[in-house]
């Protein structure tokens, strides 16, 4: 059953994030990776969503020019591991090694961080501007699964285009919807 994503009002501070990167290991304090940044793409995504799979193709290219362009860049997965064991570190860090992935991609055991944030459902996405505040919080593009509509990114490529030219993304913003986060 398809979910919609929660409201987090524009302008809201973007919660702390300490989480461990599948692939490296490494703790990744978000707040510090998006220091000096023009701002801050976090995607709250999963392995096993089929419409994460539907768009994740052109999400980590979108996510790449995003780095290309001046902004830190992470994707969360905050599923339960009990319940969806295919969303686990380990096919994490595989996913991320396969596609070449140039962002880290942090495992939210405690869910705290989806929580902070109000996600609901994978793909959730969120853009902060250089200050750390919400500027976009909205779908990729109106593609779904079985949609017939091409998966472009336009949606999310217009806000990060608006965040790097130094402005603001439109306030009237679709909801992204996907699969619910699988919460423990």
């Amino acid at each position: 059953m398809a979910t919609s994503s929660n409201v987090l009002p524009l302008g809201t501070s973007m919660p702390p994030v300490h989480l461990v990167d599948a692939v490296t290991f490494a703790n990744v304090d978000v707040g510090a990776l998006a220091a000096g940044k023009r701002g801050t793409l976090v995607m709250f995504i999963c392995n096993h969503c089929p419409y994460v799979v539907h768009i994740r193709r052109e999400l980590v290219r979108v996510a790449h020019e995003a780095l290309d362009s001046g902004l830190a860049v992470v994707a969360v997965n905050s599923n339960s591991v009990d319940s969806h064991p295919q969303d686990g570190p380990s096919y994490m860090a595989e996913l991320a090694r396969n596609e070449r992935w140039r962002f880290p991609f942090l495992f939210d055991e405690s869910q705290d961080v989806a929580r902070a944030f109000k996600a609901a459902c994978t793909p959730d996405l969120y853009v902060f501007d250089a200050a750390g505040k919400l500027a976009y919080h909205g779908q990729f593009d109106d593609s779904r699964p079985s949609s017939g509509k091409p998966v472009t990114g336009k949606d999310l490529r217009t806000a990060l285009e608006a965040i790097v030219a130094g402005g603001t993304p439109a306030a009237d913003q679709r909801a992204s919807i996907g699969c619910s986060i699988k919460w423990k």
